[in-house]
Formats: structure tokens, C-alpha cells, sequence
């Protein structure tokens, strides 16, 4: 391992939930009330195949970009006192940086998203290597082009790089570009993370060792 690549939500920050919420919320204004299961097939394939698969699932006729721009005001309301990093993101992130490993961010969420919840947990955008945004690419996860920008950013091989994820399309994603992946039991159970090299429960469960 050469350089660590980090999804965000869900491995570094508690968003899950939050975005969730905002996104239910957006569809109640719309006059319709959704669940948060529906949501459960769409983490990590950025907002658009999130809030769109679930408008496609109760047939509403969404204009995807109003839906998410409504979805991203109701969730940016809730970050400076809902949104938290998990317990050791922060400690290993400055941990490999000590180390000098180099650190990306390869997240399906748009720019604002990102920022505003890197911005809160005290790691800022421009103290990162690399981020790469659902705006970088063509294609979102389980696509590797997130993965595989990352690395090109970075300089370094994508089978020099561990990604840390915590949805399937995540890990599809980071298997597909040729990485090693460490998948958290933070939003799916341990029983559908299988493709990943290794499972831990949390982010402060791994070690430098487990990114190997």
C-alpha cells in the first residue's frame, strides 16, 4: 500500500442518516412518502441515482436537479449540529499522513456536499492530496472511474491503493479499479461486504496493517 483512498460518508462522517432524512423530506414536500429503505440500493451512487431511483420506484416525475439542490439546502441545515466524524477517522487520516501516505477522498457526492462535511470534521478540502467528486466523472459508482481518477491524482498505481468504503457499490467499485478494499459494517451488514479484502466493524477498528 502506497496511498490510502477514502469514501466519505459513511467512513469518515456520520451522513448516512442525514442525507437520508433531507431526502425523505425533500419527497414529502413533493407529496409523497418514501422510506428509508427505499434508499438502501442507491448508497454511493451519488445523488442523483439516489433521490432518482427512488422517484422512479414510486413513479414521480422529479426534475433531478431542483430535487437535489431542495435535498442539499434541507441537509446542509443539519451538518453544523447533526454531523459528527466517526470515532478514529480523524486519528488514522493523520495517522498515515504522519506517515507520509498519501490521502485522497473518492466520494459519489457532489462538491458541496463534500466540502461542507470535510469543512465540519476538521479535515478541509485543501488538506487532502486528491478529491474526486460525482461532477470528476462520467460514470459513479459501482463504476471504478472515481477510484481510478483518485489514483491518476495521486501519481500512484491503483494496485498500490487501499480504498476504505462501506456500501457494496463502493466495494464493486474499488474491485473493479484493481484495489484493495477494507469495507466498514457502518451502513450494510458484514454478510454483503463479502467482495471486500477485509471487513472491520468501524473505522477505528482498522490498522495500518489492515491496509496492506
Amino acid at each position: 500500500m502506497r496511498a490510502v483512498i477514502f469514501d466519505m460518508d459513511g467512513v469518515l462522517t456520520d451522513s448516512e442518516p442525514l442525507i437520508c432524512a433531507a431526502a425523505m423530506a425533500m419527497f414529502m414536500e413533493q407529496g409523497v412518502t418514501v422510506h428509508a429503505d427505499d434508499f438502501r440500493p442507491f448508497v454511493g451512487t451519488g445523488e442523483n441515482r439516489y433521490l432518482g431511483g427512488v422517484a422512479e420506484k414510486y413513479r414521480l416525475k422529479l426534475d433531478i436537479n431542483t430535487a437535489k439542490a431542495r435535498t442539499y439546502d434541507l441537509y446542509l441545515a443539519m451538518v453544523p449540529t447533526l454531523l459528527h466524524a466517526f470515532p478514529g477517522a480523524v486519528e488514522l487520516v493523520l495517522q498515515l499522513r504522519t506517515r507520509g501516505y498519501p490521502c485522497a477522498v473518492a466520494s459519489s457526492a457532489d462538491r458541496i456536499k463534500i466540502n461542507a462535511n470535510l469543512n465540519k470534521i476538521g479535515l478541509p478540502p485543501e488538506s487532502w492530496q486528491a478529491i474526486v467528486t460525482a461532477e470528476d466523472v462520467d460514470h459513479r459508482k459501482p463504476d471504478p472511474a472515481i477510484f481510478l481518477t483518485a489514483s491518476r491524482r495521486l501519481g500512484i498505481s491503483p494496485h498500490d491503493c487501499t480504498v476504505v468504503e462501506d456500501a457494496v457499490n463502493g466495494i464493486a467499485a474499488a474491485k473493479a479499479a484493481g484495489m484493495r478494499c477494507v469495507a466498514l459494517t457502518s451502513t450494510f451488514p458484514a454478510h454483503q461486504l463479502t467482495q471486500a479484502d477485509l471487513i472491520r466493524p468501524s473505522i477505528a477498528d482498522i490498522t495500518l496493517e489492515d491496509l496492506n
